[in-house]
C-alpha cells in the first residue's frame, strides 16, 4: 500500500510538468481560457477520485488481481499483434 501511495506522489511533479509544458502549444483562440480551466478542474476531480478508488481497492484486495488481469491483457495484445490484426504503429 505504501508504495502505491508513494507512486502515485511521485506522478504529481511529473504530470504537473507535463501539463505546464503543453500549455504553451494551447490556442486560446480555438479554447478560450475558461473551458480550459473547467476542463482542467473537471480533469483534477476525476483523477483524484480514480486514484482515491484505487487506493481503497488496493487496500482491501489481493494485488494477484491485477497480476492476472495484465497477463491476460498482454497474451491477447500479443496474439492480436501476432495474428496482423493491429500493428505496434
Amino acid at each position: 500500500m505504501t508504495a502505491t501511495r508513494m507512486s502515485f506522489f511521485l506522478a504529481i511533479p511529473a504530470l504537473t510538468g507535463a501539463g505546464l509544458y503543453e500549455l504553451k502549444d494551447v490556442d486560446t483562440s480555438v479554447v478560450g481560457w475558461g473551458p480550459l480551466a473547467v476542463g482542467t478542474l473537471v480533469s483534477f476531480a476525476v483523477a483524484y477520485a480514480a486514484i482515491a478508488w484505487l487506493l481503497r481497492f488496493v487496500a482491501h484486495h489481493p494485488i494477484t488481481v491485477f497480476v492476472w488481469y495484465r497477463l491476460a491483457a498482454g497474451g491477447l495484445l500479443a496474439l492480436l499483434l501476432a495474428a496482423g490484426v493491429i500493428s505496434a504503429t
